[in-house]
């Protein structure tokens, strides 16, 4: 089956990721991110079991390991000088089939983690919660990190989104060390809704640091310092979740039901597997069996691109859905 029309034909892979059938696999609730090595192998996290999943490119599940995280809702790949490592954002838990998919209350605020990894699950490094009078009483629920790399010509620094707790993102340097925070006021579309995903945009000479507000439907970007830019989005996103780019193109996960690919200049070009009202469904993103059909998002929560600008494309639903988009 494909999807998308002209030069941005892909061929849809259905249930891509042999993940082993189990009770936890097929009960438990995916929420997380996902990522392309760069040898080609591919880094998710298991719906139900607290582990990281490593695939080969045909699906194949090749190891796995256990840390400790909830759900890696957020995960971002890195490189310095020849070794990979991950930064995951794990926002605290995830609804669970033994309570009924509905976390418990907490007694106090909450408190997520972001940890750096090795490829074999080896913590290197963790970032401490900000100071701030915001989490004298609230919650701290991160969900993303973007990365300055230095490969590319950064200075290391590390962005992280509280997109679940107080809707701050926040600058540390590469030793972990709080610089500031933004938190969406600099900009005209106002204080950020839920910046969900972070995103480090190099296709221009100046990199930028691009926010996904998903229930605000527009991108705001930022300079590597903090300094408001501009917004994009709001006449075509509904939901944007998460972003990767293929040469000059920007493809962003949008929540709703589909992927959109976006030009050079921001501009809509077209959208894939759009599922259109999805998410008026009741009970959404649990819908019934028969609406998870093969050609149609659902759920687009994690995106990862490999290459040959290939797409992987991690849904957020009981039972999980991993999908391969190959680039024809």
């Amino acid at each position: 089956m494909r999807v998308g029309s002209g030069e941005h034909t892909y061929e849809w892979t259905d249930s891509w990721a042999r993940i082993p059938d189990t009770e936890s696999s097929r009960t438990g609730w995916a929420h997380h991110g996902i990522v392309v090595t760069e040898a080609g192998d591919i880094v998710a996290f298991h719906q139900g079991d607290p582990t990281m999943l490593i695939f080969d490119r045909e699906g194949n599940l090749q190891r796995s390991w256990d840390i400790g995280l909830k759900e890696a809702h957020g995960i971002t790949l890195v490189k310095e000088g020849d070794a990979e490592y991950l930064w995951i954002s794990d926002s605290w838990e995830k609804p669970q089939h033994k309570h009924g998919y509905k976390v418990p209350e907490p007694e106090g605020p909450v408190s997520g983690q972001v940890v750096k990894v090795t490829l074999d699950g080896t913590i290197v490094q963790s970032l401490q919660r900000p100071d701030l009078q915001i989490y004298r009483e609230g919650h701290y629920m991160p969900t993303s990190v973007a990365v300055n790399e230095e490969r590319h010509g950064g200075n290391g620094d590390v962005w992280v989104a509280d997109g679940y707790g107080q809707k701050y993102i926040h600058r540390y340097d590469r030793f972990g060390n709080y610089i500031s925070s933004i938190n969406g006021e600099e900009g005209p579309a106002g204080a950020f809704n839920l910046p969900h995903g972070i995103f480090i945009d190099r296709r221009r000479s100046e990199p930028e640091l691009y926010v996904a507000d998903r229930w605000h439907r527009p991108v705001h970007v930022y300079d590597l310092e903090g300094n408001f830019k501009r917004v994009f989005g709001l006449d075509f996103l509904t939901s944007s979740s998460g972003f990767v780019t293929y040469g000059d193109l920007l493809i962003i996960a949008e929540l709703g039901g589909r992927l959109a690919v976006l030009d050079a200049d921001d501009k809509l070009v077209c959208y894939l597997g759009d599922n259109g009202k999805v998410s008026d469904t009741e009970g959404w993103p649990n819908v019934p069996a028969d609406l998870i059909v093969p050609g149609k998002f659902n759920s687009p929560h994690g995106i990862a691109v490999d290459g040959n600008g290939n797409l992987y494309v991690a849904e957020w639903l009981i039972g999980g859905r991993i999908t391969k988009l190959v680039k024809s």
